[in-house]
């Protein structure tokens, strides 16, 4: 390959590969976005009114709500806040400077600066504040109510679409940033006590200056991702068959609460799996799950909860739970035999949880894998690499 063909090439960007459904989802979306936009923008607006139903940059913003919307770039504040402003600066130095050409590379200039300053950036509101100053003489006219109409209706509309369209095809939007500690505490999350801190994240990006088509949070995520990859490298790949407990004591949804609390004591279980025959695993029953209900007078014994003693005093029946569908867990996380123990480090460690229920293919409780199991697997796979190191050595 000759030198001219490698220097082309390293201006061609080095994007992440998309898959085939990736690329259909994208052009639906902006399909259906621009489309549902323009058609309740006519009904809002109607179709004699003198300025355009839709402007061009909604397709720009398209392109970010449908084919990037995990861009910091694409969230709802940075549509909305940057194309209103920028309205809002175009219709100003319009109004203000004669000259057009001067007007709209003031216009341009002043959005971008005002978008950043606002944490609203969103690279298509460039264009409509270009399209305030030139975009002829019925938006000139229309001054300021260009902003309302039709940039403000568009932008709220264009996101709507964006936030029901991606959230139904599977993809989490807004891009919300993640709690920092799911106990509230000021710690940091016990797989980011080693390693690349949030922190250090921080103090590079602010080093390189620019704005970065990438939130912290998510960059954050991939480099904790690929370490958990590389960790799974040195681990040897042991998967959840190889180290769970096979002889699982279960319970259905419709058994007793002392029936489980029974089984938790006598086999010094602190969670148990909820199965149906049908369904498989369907929740799961803690000890938390029970202390939840349950409160404790001054002298150390339990009672009911505040609902069921509110009920007591005005007259209302009891209604505290019987039996284990009332108050289980039912949102549980579960894992396949061949799951690999490092994926189960975050949730364990970050998320607090203990045990994690193993199912096959059918949702059938095969076995589950605790705290204790995975310190033990990860400490003898340590001990295990040290001696193959001194046998080498």
């Amino acid at each position: 390959m000759s030198k001219a063909t490698l220097l082309l090439r390293r201006f061609f960007p080095s994007l992440v590969p998309v898959s085939q459904v990736e690329r259909l989802r994208s052009s639906g979306g902006a399909l259906l976005g621009i489309l549902l936009t323009g058609f309740i923008s006519t009904l809002a607006i109607g179709d004699d009114a003198s300025l355009p139903l839709l402007i061009a940059p909604m397709g720009a913003s398209a392109v970010l709500l449908f084919a990037a919307p995990s861009s910091p770039l694409a969230q709802p504040w940075s549509i909305l806040g940057g194309n209103i402003v920028s309205s809002a600066v175009g219709v100003t130095a319009a109004l203000l400077i004669p000259d057009p050409v001067v007007a709209a590379a003031v216009a341009v200039a002043v959005a971008i600066g005002v978008m950043l300053l606002l944490g609203c950036l969103h690279p298509p509101s460039g264009a409509v504040a270009l399209t305030a100053v030139l975009g002829g003489p019925a938006i000139r006219e229309a001054g300021y109510a260009f902003v309302l109409s039709p940039v403000a209706i568009n932008s709220l509309l264009i996101l709507a679409v964006a936030l029901v369209f991606n959230n139904l095809t599977g993809r989490r939007y807004p891009h919300l940033a993640p709690p920092a500690n799911p106990h509230n505490t000021q710690d940091p999350l016990p797989s980011k006590r080693l390693g690349v801190a949030p922190e250090d994240l921080q103090a590079v990006l602010a080093q390189y200056g620019e704005v970065v088509d990438i939130s912290p949070e998510d960059l954050d995520s991939f480099i904790h991702q690929a370490q958990i990859r590389a960790f799974t490298r040195r681990s040897g790949e042991i998967t959840c068959g190889e180290i769970m407990s096979r002889d699982v004591a279960t319970v259905t949804p419709e058994a007793p609460l002392g029936k489980a609390w029974r089984m938790l004591v006598d086999h010094h279980f602190k969670a148990l799996p909820v199965v149906t025959e049908k369904d498989g695993l369907v929740g799961i029953i803690t000890q938390t799950d029970f202390m939840k209900h349950a409160t404790l007078t001054p002298d150390g014994r339990l009672q009911v909860g505040l609902r069921e003693r509110i009920g007591n005093i005005i007259g209302l029946p009891a209604k505290s739970p019987r039996f284990v569908s009332e108050i289980m867990t039912r949102r549980v996380q579960s894992a396949l035999p061949a799951t690999m123990i490092a994926k189960l480090v975050p949730p364990m460690a970050d998320m607090g949880l203990h045990h994690m229920p193993v199912v096959d293919g059918d949702n059938r409780v095969v076995g589950i894998v605790t705290q204790s199991d995975l310190i033990a697997a990860l400490f003898q796979r340590r001990l295990d690499a040290g001696e193959n190191s001194r046998d080498v050595a």
